[in-house]
């Protein structure tokens, strides 16, 4: 059988057998059946041995070539697309974890709040009970700091008493007839007018316990607490 012509590297690389298995069976000398032979001529097929000698080496090469690039590519294709589904499962991950986080956060906050507007009503509630008590103390001549002190510490809230004592010491320093000289401003808070204790009883001159009622009742009304009521203070100077 006559040797056919080979038009080039690149048309014996693409028409030489692919399969490594075949090509290397041909190298190593074995010898196929006429009928084979006539089968593969007439496909239009070019075996190894039609190639000039000098060229087959470079055939094998190409065609082991040609299946490593394949099977890089394949297994880049594959790794990229391992990297894209566990990039997008440790996103979804993620995306929980702050979720889960968030909504406990959230949950903390909340529960927080409702735990200090719980405080507040039970301030205020307690606060609002003790003064029910201004009318029990009975009425004296005199008062000394000490005793008008007592009164105070039944009628306020003992969580509060320390910021009303503080507010009251600035004021008149216990003492509920003091009256300030310039603008007639009278008793523990240096109402002014002096007649606004009047609102929670007609003996507000003469009964420290319904001076310290009105007190607590402005302080409460006005800044939620005597301890909001001392923090404006001692910004300002005065409340």
């Amino acid at each position: 059988m006559s040797r056919i012509s080979v038009r080039g590297f690149a048309v014996a690389s693409a028409t030489a057998v692919t399969a490594v298995g075949s090509v290397v069976g041909v190298a190593s000398g074995s010898t196929m059946q006429g009928n084979n032979d006539a089968e593969a001529t007439a496909s239009g097929t070019t075996l190894l041995a039609d190639i000039p000698v000098g060229q087959q080496a470079q055939v094998q090469t190409a065609s082991l070539t040609q299946q490593a690039d394949a099977q890089a590519i394949a297994a880049d294709a594959g790794a990229r697309k391992q990297a894209e589904e566990a990039a997008r499962k440790a996103a979804a991950q993620t995306a929980v974890a702050k979720k889960k986080q968030a909504d406990a956060a959230a949950k903390k906050a909340a529960q927080a709040a409702q735990d200090a507007k719980e405080r507040e009503d039970a301030d205020e509630q307690a606060s609002r009970d003790a003064t029910r008590d201004a009318s029990d103390f009975s009425v004296q001549s005199s008062y000394t700091v000490a005793q008008i002190q007592s009164m105070a510490r039944q009628m306020v809230p003992s969580a509060q008493f320390q910021c009303f004592s503080n507010i009251v010491d600035h004021e008149s320093s216990w003492n509920y007839q003091a009256v300030n000289a310039s603008s007639g401003a009278y008793g523990l808070f240096q109402a002014l007018p002096a007649s606004k204790y009047s609102s929670v009883g007609s003996d507000w001159q003469t009964n420290p316990a319904t001076q310290i009622k009105w007190g607590l009742n402005y302080m409460n009304d006005r800044y939620g607490s005597p301890c909001d009521a001392w923090t404006f203070w001692q910004a300002n100077h005065w409340y």
